[in-house]
C-alpha cells in the first residue's frame, strides 16, 4: 500500500487545516497503480457502439447509442452542427439528483441541482460534443444494483474508448465533467485513465477523514466507497493524480464538503500540481450549497473553453 515517506511536506491553508502531503513523482505513479488494483479499474478500454436513433436538437444533432460491454451501456451523444474531426468532447458524468430514472438524460434535461440550460445544448453552442452514459442503478440500468466504483469507472473508460474511435475521425480530446456523484466519477476517472485531458468537477472534493469528523461521510453514495482506499490515501491525493488542467468548484454552504474537509483536499491537490507544474483552478461560491450555482456554471464553461485552446498534453 502507499504511504507517506520521510521528508513529507507540511502545508497549511488559511490556518484552517494542516495536512501532510507527498509530491514525489515515483509515489504518484505507485499510488495510481495501487488505486487501479484496489478499484479493479482497467485502463485504456475501448468498445464499439450502435447508433439506435438520430434526431435534430435545434441546430445540433442528438444520437441514442448502446455501447458494447458485459452489460449493454445506453449512451446519449450531443453533436454540434459543425462538428470537426478530433473535436473536443466532454464525457458528462451524471449525478444522483433523487430520481434514479434520470441518469444520462441529465445531459439534455438537466436537473434541480443544475443551472439551465442543460449541459448538452450549452456545450454544443460552444462547439463541444458531449456524451453521457447511464451508470449502473440509474436510467435504463436501474435493475443493475450493487455496482462498485470500479464497475462504474470501467464503464466510463469504455465510453472514452468509444469516443476515440468514432467514424468521423474520433474525439481524441476528451474532457470530463460532473457534479456531486458525477463529480466523484469524473475525478476518479481522470486520475486513473490517462486519456482524459482535463477535468472539471463541482460539489464533491473533500477528504474523508475530516468528513467523518463532521458527520457527513455517511451521506456519500455506497458506490463511491472503496474499503482499501482510506489506508492508502485521501480524496485530495486521488485528485492530485489528474494529469491535465483541473477545476475544483465548491459551495460555501455545502454540508457534504465542510470547510475543513475541502481545505484538506485542496491542499493535497495543490501540492501535487506544484510538483508537476499542472494547471489547477479552484472556485468557491460562498452562498451556494450542494448545487451548481450560476457563478459555477460560468466558471466551468470558461474553464472548458480555455482548456480546449491549450495544446493536448499527449502526443
Amino acid at each position: 500500500s502507499w504511504s507517506m515517506p520521510a521528508g513529507e511536506a507540511l502545508l497549511s491553508i488559511d490556518s484552517v487545516v494542516q495536512v501532510r502531503v507527498n509530491v514525489r513523482m515515483d509515489d504518484r505513479r505507485k499510488l495510481r497503480l495501487d488505486l487501479r488494483l484496489a478499484t479493479g479499474f482497467v485502463p485504456g478500454q475501448s468498445v464499439n457502439g450502435t447508433v439506435l436513433r438520430e434526431r435534430s436538437l435545434g441546430i445540433h444533432r442528438f444520437e441514442d447509442i448502446v455501447l458494447d460491454g458485459p452489460n449493454p451501456i445506453p449512451a446519449s451523444l450531443v453533436l454540434p452542427c459543425n462538428v470537426q474531426p478530433n473535436a473536443p468532447v466532454v464525457l458528462y458524468c451524471h449525478g444522483q439528483p433523487g430520481d434514479r430514472g434520470l441518469g444520462r438524460r441529465e445531459l439534455l434535461d438537466g436537473s434541480s441541482y443544475l443551472q439551465s440550460p442543460a449541459y448538452g445544448p450549452a456545450l454544443a453552442n460552444m462547439g463541444f460534443a458531449s456524451l453521457a452514459i447511464d451508470m449502473p442503478g440509474f436510467g435504463a440500468r436501474q435493475d443493475e444494483a450493487g455496482a462498485s466504483l470500479g464497475d462504474c469507472l470501467n464503464d466510463l473508460s469504455r465510453a472514452v474508448g468509444y469516443l476515440w474511435q468514432r467514424s468521423e475521425g474520433g474525439f481524441a480530446r476528451v474532457f470530463v465533467l460532473g457534479q456531486s456523484m458525477g463529480a466523484a466519477h469524473a475525478v476518479w476517472l481522470a486520475a486513473l485513465d490517462d486519456r482524459i485531458e482535463a477535468c472539471a468537477h463541482m460539489c464533491m472534493l473533500a477528504d474523508v477523514g475530516p468528513l467523518i469528523e463532521a458527520g457527513a461521510e455517511a451521506r456519500l453514495d455506497p458506490s463511491l466507497r472503496v474499503p482499501e482506499v482510506p489506508g492508502m490515501c485521501e480524496m485530495g491525493d486521488v485528485a492530485g493524480l489528474i494529469n491535465g488542467p483541473q477545476l475544483i468548484c465548491h459551495g460555501g454552504q455545502d454540508p457534504l464538503t465542510p470547510p475543513r474537509a475541502r481545505a484538506a483536499a485542496i491542499a493535497r491537490v495543490r501540492a501535487a500540481y506544484e510538483s508537476t507544474a499542472g494547471v489547477l483552478e479552484t472556485f468557491l461560491d460562498p452562498e451556494a450549497g450542494h448545487v451548481e450555482s450560476a457563478p459555477m456554471r460560468v466558471a466551468v464553461l470558461d474553464f472548458l473553453a480555455r482548456a480546449a485552446k491549450r495544446p493536448a498534453f499527449f502526443a
